[in-house]
C-alpha cells in the first residue's frame, strides 16, 4: 500500500497541505474543529509523519540516540531510565541502540544515529573501542555527544562518571578493615576507563594498608558470570589461596560464589566476597553480596541534563566532566567480623 502523506489528507478534506501540516504540528492559528478533523482523518488513512523530512526543514527530530553495551543488564537499564525521565518531560523520545561490546556495530550504529538525523548521541563505549572516528564524525557535524561510564579522555565532550577508583578503594579497605590479607582481584583485560579505575583503586587501598601486590592474585577476564566461575577455580589451584575477592562486575562475583559453594568453602569465613553495581540480584544471594552503589538512574538524569544543557548552549559551549560518588553497600558476604 501506498504511504499516506499530508497531501492525501489535505485532498481528502479538500484544504491546503499547509494546514494539514500546521494542524497536525498544533498550530495556534488553526481552529480546534480543524485540527480534530486532520487528526482523524491521519488516523483513518494511518498517516505516519516524516521524522527525517521534518527535522531537515525545521532543524529538529526531538530525537535522541542512547547507546550501551547492552540493555539487558541493570545498570545500563537504569541510566536510560534515568535519561528517558528527563528527556520525555520536555516531548523529546529516546532511541536505544546496543552495540553489544563489538566495535564494529557501534561504528554502524553512530552512523544510522546520523542518517536518522537524531538531535544528539549519548554513549557509553563498548569494551572493544579503541579508536573513536566514528564518533568524532558526530562532533564534525556539529551533532552534541555526552559519554556516560565508560569514556574516553581522547574525546573533547562532556562526560558523566561514577569515581570508581574512590568505589574501588572503599571496597578493598572494608575487606582489609574485616581482616583480610590476600585479597584477589577479577578485573578486566580490555582498555576499559571504568575497570582501570577500579584496579587503581584496589592497588592504591593495599599500599595504603602496607599489604604487597601479588600479581597472582589478579585475573582479568570479560567479567561475566561463566568468567568469574572460571577465574576462582584459577586461584583455588594456588598454594597459598586468597582469603577475599574484590570483582569488578556483581556477574563475576555471583560466578566465584557458585564456585566457592560447590567446593563448600565458608563465605565469608574463609573467603570474603564484593562485587561492584548493585545489580538487583546482589540482595537476594545466599549470603549477600557486598557490592558498590552507582546511582544509576540519578547517573542518568545528570547525563540528559548535560545533554540538554548543550544541546540549548551556543557554539562556545565548554565540555564539562562530571564525577559522582558511588555508595559502599556492606552484605554479608564480606562481614568476616560481624
Amino acid at each position: 500500500m501506498q504511504k499516506a502523506t499530508i497531501h492525501h489528507i489535505a485532498e481528502k478534506l479538500k484544504i491546503t497541505a499547509s494546514t494539514v501540516s500546521r494542524a497536525l504540528n498544533d498550530h495556534p492559528r488553526i481552529s480546534d474543529a480543524t485540527k480534530k478533523l486532520v487528526q482523524k482523518t491521519a488516523q483513518e488513512l494511518n498517516y505516519q509523519p516524516n521524522n527525517i523530512a521534518s527535522a531537515l526543514r525545521n532543524g529538529k527530530s526531538y530525537l535522541i540516540g542512547v547507546i550501551v553495551p547492552t540493555a539487558d543488564r541493570s545498570f545500563f537499564a537504569s541510566v536510560v531510565r534515568g535519561i528517558e525521565e528527563i528527556a520525555n518531560n520536555i516531548k523529546y523520545k529516546v532511541i536505544i541502540c546496543q552495540s553489544y561490546d563489538i566495535f564494529e556495530k557501534e561504528v554502524l550504529t553512530v552512523d544510522a544515529l546520523l542518517a536518522a538525523r537524531v538531535d544528539g548521541i549519548i554513549a557509553s563505549i563498548g569494551k572493544n573501542t579503541d579508536t573513536f572516528a566514528h564518533f568524532n564524525r558526530a562532533i564534525m557535524e556539529g551533532i552534541p555527544l555526552v559519554l556516560f561510564d565508560r569514556t574516553t579522555d581522547q574525546l573533547e565532550v562532556s562526560q558523566v562518571v561514577i569515581d570508581d577508583h574512590l568505589g574501588a578503594y572503599q571496597v578493598v579497605e572494608h575487606l582489609i578493615q574485616q581482616g583480610c590479607r590476600r585479597i584477589a582481584h577479577f578485573t578486566s583485560p580490555k582498555k576499559v576507563s571504568v575497570f582501570k579505575e577500579r584496579y587503581r583503586g584496589y592497588v592504591d587501598a593495599l599500599h595504603a594498608y602496607n599489604i604487597p601486590f601479588d600479581e597472582e592474585l589478579v585475573v582479568a577476564s570479560n567479567l561475566q558470570l561463566e568468567d568469574g566461575r572460571r577465574s576462582m577455580e584459577q586461584l583455588l589451584t594456588l598454594k597459598n589461596r586468597p582469603d577475599a575477592v574484590f570483582s569488578s562486575s556483581d556477574y563475576g562475583a555471583m560466578g566465584a560464589m557458585q564456585v566457592l559453594k560447590e567446593h563448600k568453602i565458608a563465605i565469608p569465613g574463609d573467603i570474603a566476597l564484593a562485587g561492584f553495581s548493585n545489580e538487583p540480584f546482589t540482595s537476594f544471594t545466599d549470603p549477600p553480596l557486598t557490592t558498590v552503589d552507582q546511582f544509576s538512574i540519578y547517573m542518568g538524569n545528570i547525563t540528559a541534563e548535560l545533554f540538554f544543557e548543550q544541546l540549548k548552549a551556543t557554539k562556545n559551549f565548554k565540555p564539562q566532566k562530571t564525577v559522582l560518588k558511588p555508595a559502599l553497600i556492606v552484605r554479608e558476604s564480606s562481614m568476616k567480623r560481624k
